[in-house]
């Protein structure tokens, strides 16, 4: 590892030749490189590891259909816990004062 400019380190792995079967997805844009199921199966983890670095999608066919998408992993921002509710309460200029109405209480 060497560090950075940024202060982050910097990994640099020697790439591993694919098999050369890798084709262009036909999902309109082909722009996403198709594996076969079980080309899948045989480099799935040599596959994650070059989403995780380039960011690349992948598309695992089974018998030349498109079935799945390997995707990089992002995570959600979390909404903050205060202030969600805020302006959603209505306003009452006396909310100590009783509320006008009948109730079973009151009947006698």
């Amino acid at each position: 590892m060497t560090p950075g400019i940024s202060g982050h380190n910097i990994v640099v792995m020697k790439k591993t030749r694919t098999s050369g079967r890798l084709r262009r997805a036909d999902d309109g844009g082909g722009r996403h490189p198709q594996v076969s199921a079980a080309e899948f199966k045989a480099t799935c983890l040599e596959l994650m590891d070059r989403v995780r670095e380039t960011g690349v999608e992948y598309v695992v066919t089974k018998h030349g259909k498109p079935v799945a998408r390997l995707v990089p992993y992002t995570t959600a921002e979390r909404a903050p816990i205060f202030g969600v509710m805020k302006g959603t309460v209505l306003g009452y200029d006396r909310p100590t004062d009783p509320i006008d109405g009948e109730y079973d209480i009151d009947r006698d």
